[in-house]
């Protein structure tokens, strides 16, 4: 009968064993060093700074490095941290690709996971869900929000599947692909009749600092204080608000021409508006991506997608709304942070 030989200086009953590099801690590692601050990884795993931090530090710990400091301009990779990064990188997408042979071994729909700036999650994406889910059989499709700045990262990790949001995409990540999928104007809306007062407030959803958002290029332009922009739950919200004759809400023309017609809502003249917008949508390159991914930029092009995303329809459907990160690192047993 052979016996254990403990570790030197060590009795059996107190020996540990290290539990090793789970995903939770390498997908919270490739996050903060893509978009350079805990903060941000947590916003985009829709988990909690204290979460991301102890998933960091435990990695930390296990390999003997800091991995990631933090400097002027933010995290920087230590030379361990830089080498891990493209390695971690793989095994989070490995992970997720495991998952979705997991599933469809065992016949679960495909999953479309979709993240959006938070104006098109709650008007325009739910729509073009149920109208692509009408077309193509056995797909889980899903929607979370995301700043702009961490979409292309989430995509890239293989932590969501499309990106759809303002700005030409992602930036200095390999391997993805960006488009235009829709051009839209945005205007300034206040309740009619009402004057517009001096120092008027701004009415604004949460996604109004993205830095790629034309709400926020046009209160930059104006510079607009921080004590004038209040910010509610919803763009939805917001024009509530503005209707009330609270402020004014720069918004997307084409999701409140109903209300503009009925005199609801009324354009306000402001400096620098009405101005373009454009909406893009971004993904892994052709041969990285899942067969669903393709369909579903395909179906972007055709005049349903066009027509739907033309119709603003407001709220997110419960069942559809996922965090960005879903399934694939944060949740399920022994995937928690640790």
């Amino acid at each position: 009968m052979s016996r254990q030989c403990p570790l030197p200086g060590v009795t059996p009953a107190r020996a540990t064993y290290p539990r090793g590099v789970t995903l939770t801690q390498l997908g919270a590692f490739v996050l903060v060093a893509r978009l350079g601050s805990v903060r941000a990884a947590a916003e985009a795993l829709g988990v909690s700074e204290p979460a991301v931090s102890q998933a960091l530090a435990v990695l930390r710990k296990y390999l003997g490095d800091e991995l990631l400091v933090r400097g002027p301009g933010g995290m920087t990779l230590t030379a361990g941290g830089a080498r891990l990064l493209g390695i971690a990188s793989q095994m989070v997408s490995l992970g997720a690709e495991a998952e979705a042979q997991v599933r469809a071994a065992r016949g679960a729909p495909e999953q479309l996971r979709v993240v959006a700036e938070s104006v098109l999650a709650e008007y325009v994406v739910p729509g073009l869900l149920e109208a692509f889910e009408s077309r193509v059989r056995a797909v889980d499709a899903s929607v979370g929000v995301a700043r702009s700045d961490a979409m292309g990262a989430l995509v890239h990790e293989h932590l969501a599947d499309v990106a759809l949001g303002h700005g030409p995409g992602p930036v200095g990540l390999p391997g993805m692909v960006s488009h235009p999928v829709m051009r839209a104007r945005l205007v300034v809306v206040g309740a009619p009749g009402s004057p517009r007062r001096a120092p008027v407030d701004w009415l604004v959803d949460p996604a109004f600092d993205d830095p790629a958002s034309p709400v926020a290029a046009v209160l930059a332009r104006l510079r607009v204080p921080e004590a004038a922009v209040r910010v509610y739950p919803s763009q939805a919200a917001a024009l509530v608000a503005a209707a009330e004759g609270e402020g004014l809400a720069p918004v997307l023309e084409h999701l409140v021409l109903d209300e503009l017609t009925r005199g609801r809502l009324r354009r306000v003249a402001v400096p620098g508006t009405p101005c373009e917008a454009c909406w893009y949508a971004g993904a892994l390159s052709l041969e990285r991506r899942a067969p669903v991914v393709t369909s579903f930029l395909r179906f972007l092009a055709t005049p349903v997608a066009m027509q739907l995303m033309h119709r603003p329809r407001q709220g997110t459907p419960p069942g559809r709304f996922r965090p960005p990160v879903y399934v694939t690192i944060w949740s399920g047993p022994g995937w928690g942070p640790g």
